[in-house]
């Protein structure tokens, strides 16, 4: 479902594919740093300095969860969370 106008749509896809294959990777890296930035204040770690296991699982499920069925997104969960040390 959308709101926008079809020809606004249009006018914004021109001005998107005027810029270089580049400038259009380094704007969806940023924005993904940037959802990336308001999931992590979202599951409680506003500073972005949670390196943990359990954070990157959290921040696994909230990313991908819905890209994976469920028993392939709960094995990677449970493999971003153990202990790997040997």
């Amino acid at each position: 479902m959308t709101d926008t106008p079809p020809e606004v749509a249009e006018l914004y896809r021109d001005l998107l594919m005027r810029r270089s294959g580049s400038e259009r990777l380094e704007m969806g890296c940023r924005m993904f740093d940037t959802a990336r930035t308001l999931m992590r204040a979202s599951l409680g770690d506003p500073l972005g300095t949670d390196r943990s296991r359990d954070m990157m699982a959290r921040l696994f499920l909230r990313t991908y969860a819905t890209d994976f069925d469920p028993a392939t997104r709960d094995r990677i969960a449970a493999w971003l969370r153990a202990d790997r040390r040997h």
